[in-house]
């Protein structure tokens, strides 16, 4: 067994790793949900609001496995929930309109935050699931946002989650080391999906909408998570997209992505197309405010 090991950001030794070993094997009934959360309170692993973190923990174990390090229980299928179909929602169930006018008409936008169950949520994924070439997909910390025009119409759709945890591009351009980014990655949040629908033809709007999504976010964050976002980041599929709304918005390139995916449920690395790294930072002194998270 390697004496030590860094995932995420947390170094183990050979007898940490030798205990989580044996506090899986003395669990064998336990869902890997279970285990997640069971770990977390092992380890006081909470954010900034005191709740588990859960879903990196979960993270954390799969990748421990991927590393031949454990040997988690097997996937439940049996037990997990079907993917749901865009909230029940069908296409033709809301107003598709054109939408055309200059921007100016059409402000002040209004930014309604897609809470779990609500209504908004409901038209959210449905438009992701409906008109976003990736779907929609929501791992841990997260917002959600519904832009709507003064009429109140829908015009576009924005999801933050988690950071990457590898993005050479990016690690060099802030200039970090791996413990550094441990502790500073959690103040980075990823604009995961951003969707113009597409009826909604107006000059300026999708770089209108990330500029001020900018002025908002990292305090929308704190008020849901007990912590700020100090950088944006966002990666551009170069076969689909320019990035040219994010230039406009003043998001900077700082390089591309090697072209390879995440690990999928037979830990084998799936493949991925090269993207532009997109970065936004949300404050003068980022860099700094990025090492001084806790």
């Amino acid at each position: 067994m390697q004496t030590e090991v860094v995932c995420q950001g947390r170094r183990l030794n050979g007898s940490q790793i030798a205990w989580l070993r044996e506090w899986i094997a003395l669990h064998p009934e336990w869902s890997r949900k279970r285990l997640s959360r069971e770990l977390c309170q092992q380890w006081d692993w909470r954010n900034g609001r005191g709740r588990l973190k859960d879903f990196a923990a979960r993270s954390f174990l799969e990748k421990l496995e991927a590393r031949k390090l454990v040997v988690l229980p097997a996937l439940q299928l049996l037990r997990r929930h079907p993917r749901p179909k865009a909230a029940h929602l069908v296409e033709g169930s809301w107003p598709t309109e054109p939408v055309e006018a200059p921007l100016g008409q059409l402000q002040p936008l209004a930014w309604l935050q897609a809470a779990a169950g609500s209504v908004e949520a409901g038209r959210f994924a449905a438009y992701l699931g409906y008109y976003h070439y990736l779907g929609l997909r929501v791992v841990g910390e997260n917002l959600k946002y519904l832009v709507q025009d003064r009429q109140g119409r829908d015009l576009a759709c924005l999801l933050f989650g988690a950071a990457a945890w590898r993005a050479a591009a990016r690690d060099k351009f802030l200039g970090w080391d791996e413990s550094q980014k441990a502790v500073g990655l959690s103040r980075v949040a990823n604009n995961t999906r951003f969707l113009v629908l597409p009826w909604v033809k107006v000059r300026g709007l999708a770089s209108h909408v990330l500029s001020r999504i900018a002025r908002r976010l990292s305090e929308d964050w704190q008020l849901k998570y007990g912590h700020p976002i100090h950088l944006l980041e966002s990666f551009v599929d170069v076969t689909r997209f320019r990035g040219t709304c994010y230039r406009a918005a003043n998001w900077q390139c700082v390089g591309q992505t090697r072209g390879r995916g995440r690990q999928g449920r037979d830990h084998q690395r799936m493949t991925a197309t090269v993207k532009d790294i997109y970065l936004y930072p949300l404050h003068r002194q980022f860099r700094q405010k990025l090492l001084e998270a806790v």
